[in-house]
């Protein structure tokens, strides 16, 4: 009897055809998975006896994501009160939240204004505030995702180890470059550089744990590779910055740019947005004027890999323009209602740029350097197979 053999065809429609461990993940797998992400997050919510714990929230907050911090408060002795506003767009914290605020230890807050508003600053700086942000927490949920569990220290490795690049006591130039044809330049002073990666989150912090603390649950939401805490938020200073960025996508627009549309910047401020399709009409619209208020990078290896809502990608490499317009954008307003973030924002991103700091390469082609550094792969030893950890994206 002749034999004939299979052809590629044959193999493909095979039902018994799989070069692949399976998807679904065994109970016992997921069990494991889930306790570790439990793990994280007691850590990263290190709520102390006698704490006295404010959330600030709003109405569409997965109401299980408060319980689920109340039962660590709980469990650690501390009191918590509460006080919902109708969204998270608010840019100031309300006159009548304050006498809340004066009176607690700790914070976990949904709003927009946990970053930028003076009084909460001030909060942190005279008082020793702790502050946990939770835009990437908004659904109980994402405890079962990859960058829940991925180990709280080991972001905060990377983030030290890409700390590690920036020139120190010296001026040099950081570029932003892509085969798009970017080419931005943002001039660093030694002070700049110094406040800039003096904060908590540039020291990977990312517990909850040292006075005056300002960090995002899940791990983590930047650190900014420039922004405006290096310049300790003075609102009258900028950096020296001139060039154009074409950013990949933006987001509360669908889809990635066909297009290529450019955005011009000078000094701080956005100067020209070039382009002729509808998107860049969009962002034209209202961004002339705008600030640049953070320029941030994702560190973690296991944050969806092009998941850029709502304020940008955390993946390694990912990058955000975080840019403060001068008025609300009408088709944001439209696109999406209920964004997390106030209609004046703006978040452009890209995935393949290439950074440098003076001579000193942070970011090639969109691979953040640090996953590489060797005390980084030292750590990620420590729980598991390093290039696992490190390089093999949630995509």
């Amino acid at each position: 009897m002749s034999h004939t053999p299979p052809t590629l065809d044959d193999i493909r429609e095979s039902y018994t055809a799989t070069a692949m461990p399976p998807a679904k993940e065994t109970e016992s797998t997921t069990i494991r998975n889930r306790f570790q992400a439990y793990a994280n997050m007691n850590k990263v919510f290190a709520i102390k006896p006698g704490d006295r714990v404010a959330f600030l929230t709003d109405p569409r907050l997965d109401r299980r994501v408060v319980d689920a911090i109340s039962g660590i408060a709980r469990a650690n002795g501390a009191e918590c009160r509460e006080f919902m506003w109708p969204s998270t767009r608010i840019t100031e914290i309300p006159e009548v939240v304050r006498p809340l605020l004066e009176q607690s230890d700790f914070v976990v807050s949904s709003w927009f204004a946990s970053t930028g508003c003076p009084f909460a600053n001030k909060m942190r700086k005279e008082t020793g505030q702790r502050w946990v942000k939770i835009t990437y927490f908004r659904n109980l949920d994402v405890l079962e995702t990859p960058h829940a569990r991925f180990p709280v220290e080991l972001v905060g490795e990377i983030i030290r180890a890409t700390a590690r690049l920036y020139p120190r006591d010296v001026n040099f130039d950081m570029q932003f470059t892509d085969d798009r044809g970017s080419d931005l330049t943002i001039e660093f002073t030694p002070k700049m550089t110094e406040t800039l990666l003096g904060i908590s989150r540039w020291r990977g912090l990312n517990t909850a744990t040292e006075p005056g603390c300002y960090i995002h649950y899940l791990p983590t939401h930047g650190p900014n590779l420039y922004g405006q805490t290096a310049h300790a938020r003075d609102p009258k200073a900028f950096a020296k910055m001139n060039g154009v960025i074409f950013p990949q996508w933006a987001v509360g627009f669908p889809k990635p740019f066909d297009e290529k549309i450019g955005v011009e910047f000078k000094d701080d401020f956005v100067s020209k947005v070039h382009g002729k399709s509808l998107q860049a009409e969009q962002m034209r619209e209202y961004l002339i004027g705008g600030r640049l208020q953070e320029l941030g990078c994702g560190h973690n290896p296991k944050a969806p890999r092009y998941g850029i809502y709502p304020a940008g990608p955390n993946s390694p490499g990912g990058l955000h323009f975080g840019i403060n317009a001068l008025k609300e954008s009408a088709y944001l307003r439209r696109a999406i209602p209920h964004w997390e973030e106030p209609h004046i924002h703006m978040d452009l991103v890209t995935f393949d740029t290439t950074v440098k700091a003076g001579n000193t390469t942070i970011l090639d082609k969109g691979f953040l350097m640090s996953l590489r550094d060797e005390q980084v792969i030292a750590a990620a030893e420590k729980f598991g197979d390093p290039v696992e950890l490190l390089e093999s994206y949630d995509e």
